[in-house]
């Protein structure tokens, strides 16, 4: 896991570096890439590739095979300490803390950057490593739309090409719809602010009707935008006394998408059904998605 990754990743060279490069781009063609393409690519003796690559290999950032020939592939951990290597160069983040979630397909730490010439605080971050594909290529490329058709891809291209697009949706509909700040990206790793609060399903409401007011009037100006969330849920809303944030993109489709209308109905009745269940709040579906749908309605005059 990362925290792997941290123990020697200050350990990590600029050598060790080239290798799991030469390994990542590698893999865009081949599952297993050859010790041929990584030698041509580092330009180092094969003494010292073999040298570095059992140390890499002993530290679960990359794994070897001799069958049908000498070759590599990274494993998640080496995909890790590629990101943090450019997130640190960038002066992105200066220190990784503790997990503070972990899902099928995500990972997440604390962060911290540094301020520059150390004037003022330290400021908080967090940085989201996406492990899409890491249990089961074939389901993850049946339920992606953004994989279809796609007859080579790796675990390394699903998760790079997941946090490549929640990132960009953040940064598109970031400030107009409440969602983390965006700061960085590179790789599978998507650096953000750190949100205050807890989850809704965690949360016990002293006002449940002003939230779901909150939420659907997010998913309405989400919708006028052209977008659906497509995954949204109380496991996905923070709350705090700021208000609410929305995480967890890279399943979000535009509208012109021929299941827009499902993926839309299907988020609204997942926030309906809780707030139904926990606090005996009934709404009508069907007037919520009229609500939504029409940008001249108002919900207070359907009420």
């Amino acid at each position: 896991m990362i925290d792997q990754t941290v123990r020697i990743f200050k350990n990590i060279d600029s050598t060790d570096i080239r290798i799991l490069t030469a390994i990542e781009l590698g893999m865009q063609k081949h599952e297993w890439v050859p010790l041929e393409h990584i030698l041509k690519f580092t330009k180092i003796s094969i003494e010292k590739l073999n040298y570095k690559l059992n140390w890499l290999t002993k530290n679960d950032l990359v794994r070897k095979t001799q069958t049908p020939y000498d070759a590599c592939q990274i494993y998640f951990e080496g995909y890790d300490a590629l990101a943090l290597n450019t997130l640190v160069k960038r002066n992105t983040i200066n220190a990784l803390g503790s997990e503070i979630g972990v899902g099928k397909e995500s990972i997440v730490h604390e962060a911290i950057c540094e301020p520059e010439f150390c004037i003022g605080d330290p400021t908080p971050s967090v940085i989201k490593f996406h492990r899409e594909g890491m249990t089961s290529f074939k389901q993850v490329k049946r339920n992606r739309g953004h994989l279809a058709g796609k007859e080579h891809f790796s675990w390394i291209y699903a998760a790079r090409l997941s946090a490549t697009r929640e990132y960009n949706i953040m940064c598109t509909i970031y400030p107009e719809i409440d969602v983390p700040r965006p700061i960085d990206h590179n790789r599978h790793a998507i650096v953000m602010e750190l949100v205050d609060g807890k989850p809704l399903f965690k949360t016990k409401l002293t006002n449940p009707e002003n939230i779901l007011n909150i939420i659907l009037s997010q998913i309405k100006r989400l919708h006028q935008m052209g977008i659906i969330h497509s995954d949204i849920s109380e496991y996905n809303i923070f709350l705090s006394e700021k208000g609410i944030k929305i995480i967890d993109w890279p399943q979000y489709v535009t509208c012109d998408h021929p299941h827009a209308f499902e993926l839309l109905e299907r988020d609204v009745s997942n926030i309906l059904t809780y707030f139904s269940r926990k606090y005996k709040i009934k709404t009508n579906l069907k007037d919520l998605i009229n609500y939504i749908v029409n940008e001249n309605n108002d919900r207070g005059n359907e009420q």
